[in-house]
């Protein structure tokens, strides 16, 4: 394979794998569930048998991000163990679970004049994912995709490639198991950055969406040099709005999982809100709560007047997403105070009321423009996978087709079936 990639332009080789995937994808438009659930199975044993090769391949990706200098965040979503491993083969046989979307019946009617229509899920296509230093989403995109009837091109970034390549390889195993096409999940097998531009091109027309996982630089990239549609969110700056009505125990319980569980995901805080009503009473001991675990607080005047051991908070910080062990936080005078601050600094991926006031809850859901947005629950929820869609492909802030997490059902779109029994149109 290392030959012939060598042998051809990035052009030629990206125009080939656009060509095989298309091919691909008319296969499993039409494959049946049970021989796509089979492909899943196959797929998990696979990636458990190749544990030791994954870890090997995920140790080199370690040690070079490590002499590059990568912050902690990157490197935990870099790193992979054999729980985390177990993970990945467990959430493809959640997978399997899933009901299939495809030609599942969403709507039907009948005309006056007889003709019976129904909306019928189809596959969108072939599918391009790009993204960065998170393992799992090779075989997580390889999965949901699959379940939908689609093709899949990967392209992971350079610091995993390694590991992707390694569970890459355990995918492909269980297509071939199933008697499916393995160009079904392709991984762009080259790092050069002119991939990405081909991908974005889409591929001489054989991509239909692209779905794009990383920083804010490789999104913005994506969202202006897309010629195919985008399913993404450009970055997570998740909030959280502790309500005059919120229990303290309960505050501290979801604050500190919010900000801390993992820090380096799209659904961990970044900003917390408190009203002035408990500055005094609830703030001191969420903010303790934190700096106990090695947060570092940045706070405005009310907040460094009240709390100790606080960094004074820029501009910047409330429109910053840290992915690390910093939390901006600031005191606002009520309800209207927070969404506002929201809608001025947020980003419409996830944000949380806490509060036993459910008058303040339901007005914050309403008016809070936030694909994914919490009551009393920690934001690090934010995933489909905790939302019983197995797993997810990503999270799209934006407004046409999916929002939110991106599952199966997101990953199709719907053709009309029209059934007459001789009508003409007048």
């Amino acid at each position: 394979m290392l030959d012939v990639v060598e042998a051809k332009t990035t052009e030629e080789l990206m125009a080939e794998i656009g060509q095989r995937a298309r091919a691909a994808g008319r296969v499993l438009a039409t494959a049946p569930a049970d021989r796509k659930n089979r492909a899943l199975r196959e797929m998990a044993a696979a990636v458990r048998a190749a544990t030791p090769e994954i870890l090997a391949g995920n140790k080199i990706d370690v040690d070079t991000m490590t002499a590059n200098g990568q912050t902690a965040a990157f490197l935990d979503r870099g790193t992979l163990d054999e729980a985390r491993i177990e993970a990945i083969a467990g959430a493809l046989e959640d997978i399997v679970a899933l009901d299939d979307p495809v030609g599942s019946v969403i709507a039907a009617w009948e005309r006056p004049n007889g003709l019976k229509i129904e909306r019928v899920r189809t596959p969108l296509g072939v599918i391009g994912v790009i993204y960065e230093s998170r393992p799992n989403v090779t075989a997580d995109a390889g999965a949901l995709c699959l379940k939908a009837g689609n093709a899949v091109v990967l392209r992971g970034g350079s610091d995993t490639i390694q590991s992707n390549r390694a569970i890459h390889a355990a995918l492909q195993k269980g297509l071939a198991a199933a008697g499916l096409p393995e160009d079904a999940i392709q991984i762009v097998p080259v790092t050069d950055r002119a991939a990405v531009g081909e991908m974005l091109r889409g591929l001489n027309g054989n991509l239909d969406v692209i779905v794009p996982r990383g920083g804010r630089s490789l999104v913005e990239r994506v969202q202006t040099e897309a010629r195919v549609p985008v399913f993404a969110h450009l970055e997570g700056l998740v909030h959280i709005f502790v309500d005059k009505a919120a229990d303290l125990q309960t505050s501290i319980d979801i604050v500190v999982n919010s900000k801390l569980r993992r820090t380096g995901i799209c659904g961990a805080l970044e900003t917390l809100l408190v009203h002035e009503d408990i500055a005094h009473s609830h703030m001191p001991a969420i903010i303790r709560a934190l700096q106990d675990k090695g947060c570092e607080i940045r706070g405005g005047a009310v907040v460094r007047d009240i709390c100790e051991n606080i960094v004074p908070a820029s501009e910047d910080d409330w429109s910053t997403e840290y992915l690390d062990k910093i939390l901006s936080v600031k005191v606002v005078p009520d309800l209207d105070a927070a969404m506002d601050h929201i809608a001025t600094y947020g980003s419409n991926h996830t944000d949380c009321i806490l509060t036993a006031d459910q008058a303040a809850a339901d007005q914050f859901q309403a008016e809070v423009d936030s694909a994914i947005v919490l009551h009393n629950a920690s934001t690090q929820f934010a995933d489909g996978g905790e939302f019983g869609m197995g797993a997810e492909i990503g999270i799209a802030t934006g407004r046409m087709h999916a929002r939110g997490p991106v599952g199966v059902e997101q990953l199709t779109s719907f053709k009309y079936k029209v059934h007459g029994t001789g009508q003409t149109r007048p």
